[in-house]
C-alpha cells in the first residue's frame, strides 16, 4: 500500500514538472545560430477563463493603486510601449504563466488578464496580436509592456520605445490570415510623424474650467497647451492638450512635470 502511494504521488508529481515545462518551453526555428523571429507565430484570440491571480478589483505598486478593468470590450487607446526580455524570462507573470521572451504576450496595468490585443506601431504601420497576461509597465508615460518577439516583430527594440494604438479583440472575430501566420502586418495607420501628437491632461464641459487648467499648466511646461473643441452625442466639450509633441524623450519630461505638480490622469492623442 505504501509503495502504491509513493509510485503514485511520483507520478503526479512527474506530471506536474512535464506540464511546467513544456508549458515554458516554445519551439524556436534558428538561422544562422539565432532564433528566426520570423517564425515565431501571433497570438490567436481564444476563450480563456479569467485568471484566478491576476484579476484582484486593485492593487498597489511603488505606492499608487491602478484598478483591473472588469472587461476588455471596446478598449482602444494611444500611448507608449516599451518591452522587457531576457532579463524576465521564465519568471512568473501576474496571471501565473511563466514569462518567454520569444512569446507573443504582453503586461498592461488595468486590462483584465488573459486578454488579446492589437498593437499598431504608429510610426511604422506593423500590426501584431498579443496576449496580455502580465501586470505593467509601472513607469510614467507608458501603458503596455511587449515581450521582445512583440517588439522585435513591431522594430521598437532598437530605439525602446513605440508610439502605438492598443485595440482589444473578441476572439470571436476572425483575424487576418497574415496575423494568423505569424505577422506583422503593415497597415495603412501610420501616422505623418512631422506632425507630432498631444497629451491631453483634461476634457470640460465647462469653458471657464478648461481655461483655468491651460493658464496653469502654462506656466508649468514649455510646450503650447490648448483647448479644442468636440461634440460628443451632441454635447460640447473642452480638452486641454499639450503640443504638438514630437518625441517621445519630450513626452516623458512633461509625464514627470505634470505628476510633480499632482497630475496622473492623462492620454496621449494623435490629432
Amino acid at each position: 500500500m505504501l509503495l502504491t502511494l509513493y509510485s503514485s504521488f511520483r507520478f503526479v508529481v512527474f506530471s506536474l514538472l512535464f506540464s511546467l515545462l513544456t508549458a515554458c518551453s516554445t519551439t524556436l526555428i534558428k538561422k544562422n545560430g539565432q532564433v528566426d523571429m520570423s517564425q515565431i507565430p501571433a497570438a490567436i484570440p481564444k476563450q480563456e477563463p479569467k485568471s484566478r491571480y491576476g484579476n484582484p478589483e486593485s492593487y498597489v505598486v511603488f505606492g499608487k493603486r491602478y484598478y483591473v478593468m472588469d472587461s476588455s470590450g471596446g478598449y482602444n487607446e494611444n500611448g507608449v510601449a516599451s518591452w522587457y526580455g531576457a532579463k524576465f524570462h521564465g519568471r512568473r507573470t501576474s496571471s501565473g504563466e511563466t514569462y518567454n521572451m520569444y512569446a507573443m504576450t504582453a503586461a498592461h496595468k488595468s486590462l483584465p488578464l488573459p486578454t488579446y490585443v492589437k498593437v499598431t506601431n504608429l510610426d511604422n504601420g506593423k500590426q501584431v496580436v498579443v496576449k496580455v497576461n502580465d501586470r505593467g509597465p509601472f513607469h510614467e508615460n507608458r501603458i503596455i509592456d511587449l515581450s521582445y518577439a512583440a517588439a522585435i516583430k513591431l522594430d521598437i527594440v532598437k530605439q525602446g520605445t513605440g508610439l502605438v494604438e492598443i485595440t482589444a479583440l473578441n476572439p470571436a472575430d476572425p483575424l487576418p490570415s497574415k496575423i494568423q501566420e505569424g505577422g506583422p502586418v503593415i497597415s495603412s495607420e501610420s501616422r505623418d510623424q512631422s506632425n507630432g501628437f498631444f497629451i491631453q491632461v483634461g476634457s470640460f464641459s465647462d469653458l471657464a474650467n478648461a481655461t483655468m487648467l491651460k493658464n496653469k499648466l502654462s506656466s508649468l511646461v514649455e510646450e503650447q497647451v490648448l483647448i479644442s473643441e468636440v461634440l460628443i452625442s451632441g454635447n460640447k466639450l473642452y480638452r486641454v492638450r499639450i503640443g504638438p509633441v514630437n518625441d517621445i524623450d519630450t513626452s516623458d519630461v512633461i509625464v514627470s512635470k505634470l505628476s510633480e505638480y499632482g497630475i496622473t490622469e492623462y492620454r496621449i492623442v494623435i490629432n
